[in-house]
């Protein structure tokens, strides 16, 4: 448990997806402008990650690392599917995002409007696929792990884009200069609180 809640805080924060490692960096600068936008991109995100690492990590084990077809028969024990890693995980990444876009447009009209075409985007957020193939190459070792990275990388990735789009909204009412408004200033503001979080680095878990 204590390890599981080692790694929960540890992708939040210390190997948090943008600041760490600048994945999903379009839709967070594009989205970025309002709040209430971003925080319903964010839920989205962290329900994709939570559900596609979790999946992908299942698909992976059972099905695509060398000898994982056993199960089937023990024929199967040389076949290596590993190299098909890349096109069933944004598949299953693809095809969670049109479910969660269909209950988007359902419920949040006004939502789904705002995100636009950033919400089908999501299939192929880099941070999205990213979380699945850290999964892939850290080799975790249980659902478990799996499922707690996906929640913890993909809470991170919400709390870096709410955090930014309040920022911006706030520097609505500021005198900044004509040549760093918009996404100058945005890179800037990103750039400051990635120095922010490498503090958690020093975070003993």
């Amino acid at each position: 448990m204590e390890g599981l809640l080692n790694l929960f805080v540890k992708s939040i924060f210390i190997e948090n997806m943008v600041f760490a490692y600048f994945l999903g960096m379009c839709s967070y600068l594009a989205i970025s402008k309002s709040v209430k936008t971003a925080a319903g991109l964010g839920l989205a995100v962290i329900f994709v990650q939570f559900i596609t690492v979790p999946v992908n990590f299942l698909i992976n084990k059972y099905m695509l690392l060398p000898g994982a077809l056993t199960w089937i028969s023990p024929k199967l024990a040389g076949l290596d599917l590993s190299f098909l890693s890349f096109i069933m995980f944004i598949a299953v990444i693809a095809s969670i995002v049109q479910l969660v876009e269909m209950v988007i447009e359902r419920f949040s009209p006004a939502l789904y409007n705002s995100l636009g075409i950033f919400l089908p985007l999501i299939a192929v957020n880099c941070a999205i696929l990213g979380g699945s193939l850290f999964m892939q190459e850290r080799e975790y070792q249980t659902v478990a792990e799996a499922g707690v990275f996906g929640l913890g990388s993909g809470i991170g990735w919400a709390l870096a884009i709410i955090a930014i789009a309040a920022i911006r909204e706030k520097l609505h009412y500021s005198n900044v200069p004509k040549p760093l408004r918009g996404l100058g200033l945005a890179f800037i503001v990103t750039g400051l609180m990635a120095i922010a979080f490498m503090m958690f680095l020093g975070i003993k878990l």
